[in-house]
């Protein structure tokens, strides 16, 4: 990234040369391929607290940016891509019914945008999973943000302050997430269906899991060497319980969802199977090949029994795919109960 001094002088000539078009009435014209001018019938105003930020929106907004896969297909999956004027960061495809409407979008980075890109598209509104998007070193805080115009919605498990987030997660938190984002957008009765199709499915999975007796002990891998795993708090820590398992770092207790350990400790703690994440800044394959080409991990059984389930990453951060990502490991883990 450029200076910090001619970082800021750019972002002062962007908004000047877009404050003269306004000024002069050339500025209407300035309309993204993917933005709808038109208003939602009968928008109901709503107010919508979210981590630290009260905001009341009087009108939908019409130019929103999405800054992680989660938030991306939340969007898609309530039928609000003419809404949208960018997207970035993918961690793996996105789901095949979201293709074609993907497609549309201007994908502004493969990971965070600068901020000078990400201004660029005039955004009114931005979404995230994750808190690292509205950081100084990314686009901003979300204040300084709203002081351009534009509001911004963080998922509540990742709030800074440890007091906005959630006691734990659990599936409620993503019906929370579309809500509100069904909300803000006036498509209310869009989210409630999706809800309800998502309660659905994870029942389905339930009926066909039956209790567990025993349940197998998982090591989730997810990223980095040393590794980092989850706590007891997080959404892959419920997917684990859902899916009929136990995490073996359960009594980690912090509202942190990822922690770092030592592989001592995972090599005590003998897991039963070892979930590896598949992402595209961290491949279950390159995961799996450490665990394969170290002899000290060879004292793990389920590294000798090759005991290993694949799961994208996509499948495990809050969002819509976390019903199917606990069916995806509930067969994987007891294959006979989904024949």
């Amino acid at each position: 990234m450029s200076d910090r001094n001619n970082y800021k002088s750019r972002n002062r000539s962007i908004w000047g040369i877009f404050l003269l078009l306004m000024l002069s009435g050339c500025g209407k014209n300035l309309v993204a391929p993917n933005q709808t001018t038109a208003k939602v019938a009968k928008y109901t105003p709503v107010t919508i607290k979210n981590c630290d930020r009260t905001i009341t929106y009087k009108q939908p907004p019409q130019r929103a940016v999405t800054l992680t896969q989660p938030a991306t297909e939340v969007m898609l999956a309530l039928g609000l891509e003419k809404h949208l004027v960018g997207t970035a960061y993918l961690d793996n495809p996105v789901l095949p019914e979201y293709q074609q409407a993907y497609s549309q979008i201007r994908v502004l980075a493969p990971k965070y945008p600068s901020r000078e890109v990400f201004l660029a598209v005039e955004p009114d509104f931005a979404i995230s999973t994750f808190k690292s998007a509205f950081e100084k070193s990314a686009l901003g805080l979300r204040e300084e943000l709203e002081k351009l115009g534009i509001y911004s919605y963080l998922q509540p498990i990742h709030c800074d302050r440890s007091e906005d987030r959630p006691k734990q997660i659990t599936m409620d938190n993503v019906y929370q997430e579309l809500r509100e984002i069904g909300g803000i957008f006036g498509v209310k009765e869009r989210s409630e269906k999706l809800i309800y199709q998502l309660q659905k499915q994870l029942k389905s999975t339930q009926q066909k899991l039956g209790k567990v007796t025993t349940k197998k002990r998982i090591f989730w891998y997810d990223s980095e060497n040393p590794p980092v795993t989850v706590s007891s708090w997080g959404m892959p820590n419920h997917i684990i319980e859902l899916a009929g398992g136990e995490n073996i770092f359960k009594d980690i207790t912090k509202k942190e969802a990822w922690v770092t350990v030592n592989w001592e400790d995972v090599i005590a703690r003998q897991p039963d199977v070892i979930v590896l994440i598949d992402a595209t800044w961290s491949s279950a394959k390159e995961k799996r090949k450490i665990l394969k080409s170290n002899p000290a991990y060879s004292r793990l059984k389920a590294v000798q029994q090759d005991k290993f389930i694949v799961l994208d990453f996509s499948y495990t951060a809050p969002g819509i795919r976390n019903v199917t990502g606990v069916r995806k490991l509930a067969a994987a883990l007891y294959p006979e109960k989904f024949k």
